[in-house]
C-alpha cells in the first residue's frame, strides 16, 4: 500500500488549464522570485558591466575619496524600502552612489594595510558559489569536498602532516581565536569543554611578541584566558621576538605555579613585516611543551619565494598556523585559513558529536564525510573555498610565486628610493612593508615636530587622490608605512608616492605649517 504523501495545506501545482489557487503568488510577484534565464543573463551582463568598468578604470580614478557628507547622510536616514524597485534601477543606484567610493585597495597605488585586489577569477568564483550557495557545514556534496581540497594543499605547501586539517574562517583573527582554543584544550590539563575556567588554578598563560597582532589579545580574552595573562615579549631592533626573554617569562611563570599553554609568533609582523625566529621558538615550545601558534596571515605566503623560503620553513614544526588567502594570495574578502597539525584535536576541540558515534563518513551516502562544523565554531558555512580553489587552478604556486616577488621587488626599490632622498628616512623594510617618514634636512626639528609633520602629510595624502599610505608608531615615531600587495602595481607607480610624499612635504615646510 502506497503511503498518501500528500498535504492539505500545500497547493498542487497548477496548469493553462487550472484557475490559479488563491496561495499562488500573482505574476508579477512570482516573477521577483523566479527569474527565466534570459533574465538572469541581462541583468548579468550589467553586473559584469560594472565590474568590467571597475577594474578597467582604476588606474585612472583617485586611489580614495570620501563619501560625500550628503550621501552619507543619505545612506544613514533614508527608511527602509517597503515596495520593492527593478533590478535596473538598484544597479544604477549602485553605479552612482556605491561603486564611486571604493575603499582603494583594487588600485596600484594603495599602499594602506594589507588589503590586496581581488584575483578577477574568483571575483567570478563568488558569484558561482552564491548561486549555488551551499552550507558546507558538511554533506556529501562538492563544496565540502573542494575545502578539503583547498586544506590539503595548503597543508603541503606548508609542510604539514597528513595528519593536519585546513578549515577556512573568516580571516586571521577567527583563525587565531580558533587555533589557541585547541590550544586551550589540548594543553589546559583539565576538561576546559566542561569545567571552564571560572576560577581555574592554576593560570594559564600565552605569550606573544609586543609586535604582534592584536588578535591574539582578542583570542585571549574571548577564551576566557584573559588579557592579564598574555604575558608581551619584547622585540629586538628588528621587530623580532626576544627568544631569550621570552624564555625567561615562561620560567618565571613557571616558578610562580602559572601553567604556560601557548606563544603566538608573527610571520609578518603587522607593523614593519618582521619574522620571528620560528625555529628558535618552535624549539623553545619542543622543550617546554608549549602550543606554537604562528600568526603567518600576510606573511606565510612568501614562504613561496626564493628569498624568504628557507626563514619560512619553519611553519611545518607549528601546531597552529593562520594565513589569509584575502591578504597575499589576492583572493576577494573574506577568505582565512587555519592550519592544525593535529586533526583530531581541532575535532575535540569544537565536536558536539561524541567520540564513540564519529563516523569518517559514507561517500556514496547523503552524509559525507566528518563535518565540518565539527572542527570550528560556525554550523552554517558559506563556500569560501570556491574562491580560493579557482584562484590557485588559474595562477598556480608558481603564479603566486612571480607575483609575491614583484611585491617585495617593489618594496626594495621604495626603500632604495627612499634612502636616496635626502628629506627621507628608511626606518624598516620587511616582506613587502617598509616603514619610512618625511625629515628635512639640515633641520633639527624636535622629536614631536616632525610627527606632526608626517600626520599632515599621510592626511594629505590620504586625501589628494594619488596614493595611499597608512602608518604606526615606531618608538614613538610617527612613520609612514607601504605594503605592497598588489600585482598590478609598477615602478612608475612607486615612484609617484616618493615624489608625492616629497612634493607634500615640502609645501608644508615653505607654507610654514611646521616651524
Amino acid at each position: 500500500m502506497n503511503a498518501d504523501l500528500s498535504h492539505p495545506d500545500i497547493p498542487e501545482p497548477t496548469d493553462g488549464n487550472r484557475s490559479p489557487h488563491p496561495l499562488d503568488f500573482s505574476p508579477e510577484t512570482r516573477g521577483r522570485w523566479e527569474w527565466p534565464a534570459e533574465e538572469i543573463r541581462r541583468v548579468g551582463y550589467q553586473v559584469v558591466d560594472l565590474i568590467a568598468d571597475h577594474l578597467a578604470k582604476l588606474p585612472e580614478q583617485p586611489v580614495f575619496q570620501p563619501v560625500p557628507a550628503e550621501l552619507a547622510e543619505e545612506f544613514l536616514t533614508t527608511p527602509r524600502p517597503v515596495a520593492g524597485q527593478a533590478p535596473d534601477a538598484i544597479l544604477a543606484e549602485f553605479a552612482a552612489t556605491i561603486a564611486p567610493y571604493p575603499f582603494g585597495n583594487g588600485h596600484p597605488r594603495f599602499f594602506g594595510w594589507v588589503n590586496s585586489p581581488p584575483a578577477v577569477l574568483s571575483i567570478f568564483a563568488e558569484a558561482l558559489a552564491a548561486a549555488m550557495n551551499p552550507s558546507v557545514a558538511g554533506g556529501n556534496h562538492a563544496a565540502v569536498y573542494v575545502e578539503r581540497q583547498v586544506g590539503h594543499w595548503f597543508a603541503e605547501l606548508l609542510g604539514f602532516p597528513t595528519t593536519s586539517m585546513g578549515l577556512l574562517v573568516s580571516g586571521g583573527s577567527m583563525a587565531t581565536l580558533t587555533g589557541l582554543a585547541v590550544a586551550r584544550h589540548v594543553k589546559a590539563g583539565w576538561d576546559v569543554r566542561a569545567g571552564g575556567l571560572q576560577g581555574a588554578i592554576p593560570r594559564l598563560i600565552v605569550y606573544a611578541s609586543v609586535e604582534g597582532h592584536g588578535c591574539a589579545r582578542k583570542a585571549v580574552e574571548m577564551l576566557g584566558i584573559g588579557g592579564e595573562n598574555l604575558r608581551l615579549v619584547a622585540a629586538d631592533e628588528g621587530g623580532r621576538m626576544r627568544v631569550a626573554e621570552l624564555e625567561e617569562a615562561v620560567g618565571r611563570d613557571r616558578t610562580a605555579g602559572h601553567r604556560p599553554i601557548a606563544v603566538v609568533a608573527s610571520a609578518g609582523t603587522v607593523n614593519t613585516g618582521a619574522i620571528d625566529p620560528l625555529a628558535e621558538i618552535a624549539d623553545l615550545c619542543r622543550r617546554h611543551e608549549l602550543w606554537l601558534h604562528v600568526d603567518g596571515a600576510y606573511g606565510a605566503p612568501a614562504i613561496l619565494t626564493t628569498r624568504y623560503r628557507e626563514e619560512l620553513a619553519p611553519l611545518s614544526l607549528a601546531d597552529s598556523v593562520a594565513l589569509d588567502p584575502h591578504k597575499w594570495l589576492y583572493v576577494p574578502v573574506e577568505a582565512g585559513l587555519v592550519l592544525v597539525r593535529d586533526a583530531e584535536a581541532l575535532r575535540d576541540t569544537f565536536s558536539l558529536v561524541p567520540p564513540y558515534l564519529r563516523t569518517d563518513g559514507n561517500p556514496t551516502g547523503v552524509g559525507g564525510p566528518p563535518w565540518l562544523s565539527e572542527f570550528g565554531f560556525q554550523q552554517t558555512r558559506g563556500f569560501r573555498a570556491l574562491k580560493v580553489w579557482m584562484a590557485l587552478k588559474h595562477h598556480g604556486t608558481s603564479g603566486y610565486a612571480e607575483a609575491i616577488e614583484h611585491d617585495c621587488a617593489l618594496a626594495r626599490y621604495l626603500a632604495e628610493q627612499v634612502a636616496e632622498r635626502p628629506d627621507l628616512e628608511l626606518l624598516a623594510a620587511n616582506l613587502s612593508i617598509v616603514c619610512f617618514r618625511y625629515r628635512p634636512r639640515g633641520r633639527g626639528h624636535e622629536a614631536e615636530r616632525i610627527n606632526t609633520l608626517n600626520q599632515m602629510i599621510l592626511h594629505d595624502l590620504q586625501l589628494g587622490g594619488r596614493a595611499f599610505l597608512s602608518s604606526t608608531m615606531l618608538d614613538g615615531r610617527f612613520v609612514l608605512r607601504a605594503c605592497i600587495v598588489n600585482p598590478r602595481t609598477t615602478i612608475a607607480d612607486i615612484e609617484i608616492l616618493v615624489d608625492t610624499v616629497e612634493t607634500i612635504g615640502a609645501r608644508l615646510m615653505e607654507r610654514g605649517e611646521i616651524a
